[in-house]
C-alpha cells in the first residue's frame, strides 16, 4: 500500500487516511508536518521534498496525505494509488467547524478556534485558487497521474466510510 491523498483541507483526508491503515503496519504522513516551520512560514521546498523523499525511502507501505500540490507531485511517481477527495467546499467547511482539537498544531482549542475564520475563508476558495493549493492544480495532478487512481465527490462514497 503506497497511497496519496489529496483535496482541500476539510475534505477528510486524514480521517480517511487512519480508516485505511486501520491496525496494520502502515506510516502515515501528513504533508503539514513537512511543510512548516515553526511559526506561519512554509519550509523551503527542497527541505520538504528532501523531508518527503525521507520518509518514502524509510517505508515498504505508507499514506501520504495533503493539499500541497508541489509535493503531492514528488510523491506520485512512488505510490500505488492517488485518490482525490472532492466533496466540495460546503462539506469541507463542515468538516473544518466539527474538527476536533489538533494538538499537534496548536498549543489549545482556543488558538486552534481563533484560526478557525481564516481556515474557512481559505477553504472556501479553494475552487478559485491558483497556487499549489487549489482545485486547478489538484485536478491537473489527478489528470495527468497515469497510475490506479479514484476521485470522491462525497463522503459517503470514501471507501471504509463512516460517512459524516
Amino acid at each position: 500500500m503506497r497511497i496519496v491523498l489529496q483535496g482541500n483541507a476539510g475534505a477528510g483526508k486524514s480521517t480517511l487516511a487512519r480508516q485505511l491503515i486501520g491496525g496494520r503496519d502502515v506510516a502515515r504522513l501528513a504533508l503539514d508536518e513537512i511543510a512548516w516551520n515553526e511559526g506561519p512560514q512554509r519550509k523551503p521546498l527542497g527541505e520538504s521534498r528532501a523531508l518527503l523523499m525521507g520518509f518514502i525511502q524509510a517505508h515498504r507501505h505508507w499514506v501520504i496525505e495533503g493539499c500541497y500540490g508541489d509535493l503531492i507531485e514528488t510523491a506520485l511517481p512512488h505510490c500505488d494509488e492517488l485518490i482525490f477527495l472532492n466533496p466540495g467546499v460546503d462539506t469541507c467547511i463542515a468538516h473544518c467547524r466539527r474538527r476536533p482539537w489538533e494538538a499537534e498544531k496548536f498549543a489549545s482549542a482556543t488558538e486552534q478556534q481563533a484560526m478557525l475564520d481564516n481556515l474557512i475563508q481559505w477553504v472556501g476558495e479553494y475552487p478559485v485558487r491558483q497556487d499549489e493549493y487549489g482545485l486547478a492544480r489538484h485536478r491537473a495532478l489527478f489528470e495527468g497521474f497515469t497510475g490506479r487512481k479514484r476521485e470522491y465527490q462525497s463522503p459517503h462514497d470514501y471507501p471504509n466510510s463512516s460517512a459524516e
